[in-house]
């Protein structure tokens, strides 16, 4: 297999999905939140899995009231041309900072992933969970998340995304893979209930989830990013509002005193927060032919 990339410091990112909200002020709220934190990213999912306006609208208004941190809608492409032209706005209003986040899935593989290379298009992230379409995520994402329960499951589907993007011609440090995990931290400072926490996240039908306090969910993110299984994680709060504001003032900032974490952003785009690489400056025009 490929060799490597070395590990350097963590990545994060967090969905900022507010069910039943339809103004844009409390993503900004939350967004704003995430940013204090120094997060990479924050993704938000559009209509078809929430009601009210569309994430790109969302994002759009978010963006002159935030600085730095990367936004990430998910957008269906049932019209390719509307998600071109939304994410490209987007990238445009945010300076660098738009991606995209897509169901290979459910839209089809190899022909929605898109015909432009990584590095001449806004950010593009998949979930990667499923055998089916990694192929596909690795050959065209940037950043591909993976839902699992252990360091060894989140370690072998790195090791294959690595693998396959090597037989592509790409460079494996330039695909970023993240843990998914949905985040419950009404435990406070408790310690993690059996089953999460120290022993890891328990499967539930919304996905891996990990249930504790702030600072058992610092040693889990820390001990699996420092045995090699992931470059950093995605998290989902359970309860918006609270479990973002405990994981950035008591996960996030145990992270950054311990030097895993970031400090500051050292870039203003969402490729230098992630350290890839882009070929031109600015957002681009995509070509007729390609979906971002």
């Amino acid at each position: 297999m490929a060799s490597a990339p070395g590990r350097g410091l963590l990545h994060l990112a967090a969905a900022v999905d507010l069910p039943g909200a339809y103004d844009a002020e409390p993503y900004v709220e939350l967004t704003r939140l995430a940013e204090r934190g120094g997060l990479d990213f924050v993704t938000l999912d559009d209509t078809f899995a929430r009601p009210g306006p569309d994430a790109t609208a969302v994002l759009a208004r978010v963006a002159p009231a935030t600085h730095r941190v990367g936004l990430v809608p998910t957008v269906a492409a049932a019209d390719p041309d509307r998600a071109r032209a939304a994410i490209t706005t987007l990238d445009w209003i945010s300076r660098g900072r738009a991606g995209r986040r897509i169901d290979l899935a459910a839209e089809g593989g190899e022909r929605e992933a898109g015909s432009s290379p990584p590095g001449e298009r806004p950010v593009l992230v998949v979930d990667a969970t499923e055998e089916a379409v990694r192929r596909a995520a690795a050959r065209h994402a940037d950043v591909a998340l993976v839902r699992v329960t252990s360091p060894a499951q989140a370690r072998a589907v790195r090791e294959q995304l690595w693998s396959e993007a090597a037989e592509f011609g790409r460079d494996p440090g330039g695909l970023r893979v993240l843990v998914s995990l949905l985040v419950d931290l009404g435990a406070g400072e408790h310690a993690a209930e059996p089953g999460h926490g120290g022993g890891g996240p328990r499967p539930t039908p919304r996905g891996p989830l990990y249930r504790g306090g702030p600072v058992d969910l610092a040693e889990l993110i820390a001990s699996w990013h420092q045995e090699g299984t992931a470059d950093g994680f995605h998290l989902t709060p359970v309860e918006p509002h609270r479990d973002l504001e405990r994981l950035v003032n008591g996960t996030v900032a145990l992270l950054q005193h311990r030097g895993l974490f970031r400090t500051f952003y050292p870039g203003s785009t969402l490729r230098e927060h992630l350290g890839l690489t882009r070929t031109n400056a600015g957002p681009r025009t995509p070509r007729k032919d390609s979906l971002l």
